[in-house]
């Protein structure tokens, strides 16, 4: 999608304001995926979507921790999205989240569910 579009939509869309205002609040050092934060806000086949909030979160204000939003099961599928190749993975090591082969090590262990944590 281009980065234009995404900004498009970012103005149009409360959903992406949503989708942030989730991936504020996962704590440093834990992860989740794109289809928790989906579940959480009531729109379960929305993870696609919520990727594209990842991937426009770069025009929130304030800032969205979106290197800790990965695939259902580990996998650092929107670090393309950061620049370099690398940065997503750099973010996360930075937490003390072991990454091996672009996949979260201990990625149940890190799981950070927003049903569970936050009230509804």
């Amino acid at each position: 999608m281009a980065k234009q579009h995404l900004k498009d939509l970012t103005n149009n869309h409360s959903f992406f304001e949503d989708v942030w205002d989730v991936a504020r609040q996962i704590p440093k050092g834990r992860v989740t995926s794109y289809g928790a934060i989906a579940n959480y806000l009531g729109t379960k086949m929305s993870a696609r979507m919520v990727g594209w909030a990842m991937g426009a979160s770069v025009y929130a204000k304030p800032k969205v921790p979106a290197h800790r939003v990965v695939n259902r099961v580990g996998l650092l599928s929107g670090k393309m999205h950061f620049g370099n190749a690398d940065e997503m993975q750099k973010r996360l090591e930075k937490e003390k989240i072991k990454i091996e082969k672009d996949m979260v090590v201990d990625f149940d262990k890190l799981f950070w569910d927003p049903a569970k944590e936050l009230m509804l």
